[in-house]
């Protein structure tokens, strides 16, 4: 079973201590060793996830930072992070994770819908929110994720009725769950376990979205 490895965690930490160039070639071969123990984890959990879902591919992030328009230069992020990518047309969202000493979480959904499927997601949940209330207020999805969270309008979006019942998931801009961990807790040998059993508690969430992101308001199939 893949773990991560405690050596991974205190690389990161002088990694983040010591965010300079000089340091960082200094120290690249102990960089490639974590790296690669890091890309094994992800592809174990690839293969995990594959149990219980179609996936298409992971996308693990390069550490370098692109710096040219943000205010912090320094020039490394001191994290492993990928991304699931869910395979075929009828299925949306996808899972992440991020570690990262002290700040590890995971997370799935919906971070910048266009701006198509925005509308449609608002105009399902204008229509009726009985199902996805049911689906976050459901004891699994609460005891993993707390709550949907993500940015969202101060007021109605154009076009919507500021009365409305439903305008707190309505004005939302972002549909994403997360979960975080503590150090003892990605430490643990059963840590790839624990993420796997949260992805798929995603699963209902998942399915709800992706049938109002593939069909119209009369629930008809827009994927060829």
């Amino acid at each position: 079973m893949k773990s991560i490895s405690k050596t991974t965690l205190d690389f990161l930490k002088e990694l983040k201590e010591n965010n300079t160039r000089e340091w960082f070639n200094e120290h690249k071969p102990a960089f490639q060793v974590e790296q690669t123990k890091a890309k094994e984890f992800y592809n174990a959990l690839m293969e995990r996830l594959k149990t219980h879902d179609e996936i298409e591919s992971v996308k693990i992030f390069r550490i370098y930072r692109d710096v040219r328009f943000s205010k912090d230069k320094t020039p490394y992020k001191p994290h492993f992070a990928g991304n699931f990518v869910r395979g075929t047309k009828r299925l949306r969202g996808g899972y992440y994770l991020r570690i990262r000493p002290g700040e590890s979480f995971l997370a799935g959904g919906f971070w910048e819908p266009n701006k198509d499927d925005l509308l449609r997601i608002r105009k399902e949940f204008e229509m009726d929110t009985s199902e996805i209330r049911e689906i976050l207020n459901d004891k699994n999805f609460v005891k993993h994720f707390g709550k949907l969270k993500g940015d969202a309008l101060k007021t109605a979006p154009r076009g919507f009725d500021k009365e409305h019942p439903d305008m707190d998931l309505i004005r939302m801009k972002q549909f994403i769950v997360t979960r975080e961990f503590t150090d003892e807790e990605v430490l643990n040998p059963n840590f790839i376990e624990e993420i796997g059993v949260s992805f798929k508690a995603m699963r209902p969430y998942f399915d709800y979205m992706s049938e109002i992101l593939t069909t119209d308001l009369n629930g008809v199939s827009t994927i060829d």
